[in-house]
């Protein structure tokens, strides 16, 4: 059983009738975002960085990429003004990723960080430890610029040559999360909680990438926690160490 602080797909207004229900809450650790700073006058700066699943392979169009979801829904049903730069890069591994996300820290203007991590790696099967190591230290790189960070796992997939090793990949971002408290979205747990024909009916063709279903509930989801952020909502005392103090 996968474990970890995970945040469920939850069911809006914008993807009710679509995506399927699920309470949109963290598990576990209960880790939550701490308080963003957004408002009409100014636009909150989104760093959504990663590999295909960022870029949008396997969407229709570029528009319906989870990153330009994510803007519109959060300007059109949230009323938060965001900026969120899509650093997707297809294929990326964790380690590579890593040096762009430092890169992006250190220029000073992200203020949230979406990390999508871990499919490739579980595919072409990097050592566990390393993967581990990497994706700690790029929440020690957002705790250090005190940006806050949430993490989103692999999708769930048949596409796989080894899924007892995608499993275990799924399982460490999850156990990261509840060891550093930092807010994880399980694809995998979620969509294989939702059952087999949901969750291939969230893939394109591939059977390995999400398709517009899939990255419209995606950036549903991410919506949801980032608009209870920004009204003020995280709880005093579960911040993770990404987070701004």
């Amino acid at each position: 059983m996968v474990a970890g602080a995970s945040l469920l797909f939850g069911a809006g207004s914008a993807c009710a009738d679509e995506c399927p229900a699920a309470p949109a809450e963290f598990d576990a650790n209960s880790a939550k975002l701490a308080s963003l700073d957004s408002g009409a006058d100014r636009k909150l700066e989104i760093l959504a960085i990663g590999s295909s699943s960022t870029a949008g392979i396997g969407a229709s169009t570029p528009s319906h990429a989870y990153p330009a979801l994510l803007a519109d829904e959060l300007g059109r049903e949230d009323k938060i003004a965001a900026q969120v730069r899509n650093a997707g890069v297809g294929g990326e591994l964790a380690a590579t990723t890593l040096q762009r996300l430092k890169a992006a820290l250190k220029s000073g203007w992200p203020e949230l960080v979406i990390w999508q991590v871990g499919t490739n790696d579980a595919l072409v099967g990097v050592d566990e430890a390393l993967f581990r190591a990497t994706v700690e230290s790029g929440i020690a790189a957002a705790r250090a610029a005190k940006v806050p960070l949430m993490l989103v796992g692999p999708q769930f997939t048949l596409k796989t040559p080894d899924v007892e090793r995608y499993e275990r990949f799924v399982g460490i971002v999850n156990e990261i999360g509840e060891k550093l408290r930092v807010p994880v979205l399980s694809r995998y747990a979620m969509m294989k909680q939702w059952g087999m024909k949901k969750a291939l009916a969230l893939l394109s063709g591939d059977g390995l990438h999400m398709n517009d279903l899939g990255y419209r509930c995606l950036a549903h989801a991410l919506a949801e926690e980032i608009e209870h952020a920004a009204g003020g909502g995280a709880q005093a005392g579960a911040k993770g160490p990404g987070d701004r103090s």
